[in-house]
């Protein structure tokens, strides 16, 4: 049987289309709590990285977010503007830049408590399809990072 690209080409049959939307779908969802407190949702999840562990490298909060320096140093100097964040370089490695939150950036996390929840109440799966998405989603990432 031969390759059918015309039917491979179709939109309905590709994974990366439901991916592309859910995740706009989702990320959506957290845009009018997070506005209420002036954050983007990359602010968020790196302020979710830091205040879970404060002071570490941009290099580690690359690789919790798997993002880029070239796209997180931009958005890292725009929260030290807004007073969230500084940085200083490691005394043991003059090289590696360190992260830490200032007293603003720690009072975000009382003001953002309720979010996870706020969107967890928007996103309508029984919270065992959920798990089971959570799961499947980073069995994918993990397969994809290993396969580079």
């Amino acid at each position: 049987m031969e390759f059918d690209y015309k039917e491979a080409m179709k939109l309905e049959n590709q994974l990366c289309f439901p991916l592309y939307a859910a995740a706009r779908t989702v990320t959506g969802m957290y845009t009018p709590y997070l506005k209420a407190l002036d954050l983007t949702y990359t602010q968020y999840i790196v302020l979710l990285v830091l205040w879970e562990k404060d002071g570490i490298t941009v290099g580690e909060i690359c690789r919790k977010l798997m993002l880029d320096s070239g796209t997180l140093s931009p958005l890292l100097k725009k929260m030290q503007t807004l007073g969230y964040l500084e940085k200083q370089h490691s005394k043991d490695d003059e090289r590696a830049v360190l992260i830490y939150l200032t007293e603003e950036g720690r009072a975000l996390q009382e003001k953002a408590k309720n979010i996870p929840m706020q969107v967890g109440q928007c996103v309508k799966l029984a919270p065992e399809k959920a798990e089971q998405l959570y799961t499947l989603l980073y069995e994918l990432l993990s397969a994809a990072d290993e396969s580079h």
